[in-house]
């Protein structure tokens, strides 16, 4: 019965979706847990492909997570993603990197204009 639960159409639609759209599909690794509170995925993905999978603004994940949820409804089941963060640390644009240092700077920080 174990193998049952190691796998599923949410796993093969999320291994599906990701190597799609990844760089490097055979870094991809979904794993399907089940308990009490439902169905949780976790994805781990390369180093390089986390903007990818993520998309601009989390629009990608957010998307696969509600395509997951239209899945388990089907079954009345309770259906999670979670991606894990590589291993090295986390991904950073080159613009985050920047104002963390200190190099950017905010509109907020400039004083007050009379015109």
């Amino acid at each position: 019965m174990p193998d049952d639960l190691s796998t599923g159409p949410d796993k093969d639609f999320v291994e599906y979706v990701v190597k799609s759209i990844v760089s490097q599909p055979d870094k991809v690794i979904v794993t399907r847990t089940v308990d009490d509170m439902g169905v949780l995925l976790t994805l781990q993905v390369a180093k390089e492909d986390m903007g990818k999978v993520i998309g601009k603004g989390g629009q990608t994940a957010k998307s696969i997570r509600i395509l997951l949820r239209v899945i388990g409804s089907k079954t009345n089941t309770r259906v999670n993603m979670k991606i894990v963060e590589p291993e090295g640390g986390e991904v950073r644009g080159g613009e985050l990197e920047d104002e963390e240092k200190g190099g950017g700077k905010s509109i907020l920080d400039e004083p007050e204009l009379n015109v």
